[in-house]
């Protein structure tokens, strides 16, 4: 039998200053990841997401990339290594 595997990423009110910055640390691909959301949405999201302020972080316009990048960083690392096979997900959700 095959092990189901499903992606759960939080939601709004899940943000919190300091996010993703351990990952980023960590693993090169969620380091390119906040780097490319960066240049996407034109501000530096990850000095928001790292180091606040905590009342920039939680309006709206912010924390739903922030939540989005960190949860697509999450999982670009946990497959980058070896973690998570994608074509063993059953579902995603978030």
């Amino acid at each position: 039998m095959a092990v189901a595997t499903f992606i759960l990423c939080p939601g709004q009110g899940a943000q919190a200053v300091g996010m993703g910055k351990a990952l980023v640390v960590a693993s090169p691909v969620a380091k390119e990841t906040f780097e490319a959301a960066n240049r996407v949405l034109g501000y530096d999201l990850a000095a928001v997401c790292f180091g606040g302020p905590e009342e920039k972080l939680n309006g709206t316009d912010t924390a739903q990339p922030a939540i989005y990048v960190t949860s697509v960083a999450c999982y670009r690392a946990a497959v980058a290594a070896g973690k998570v096979d994608p074509a063993a997900v059953t579902a995603y959700a978030g």
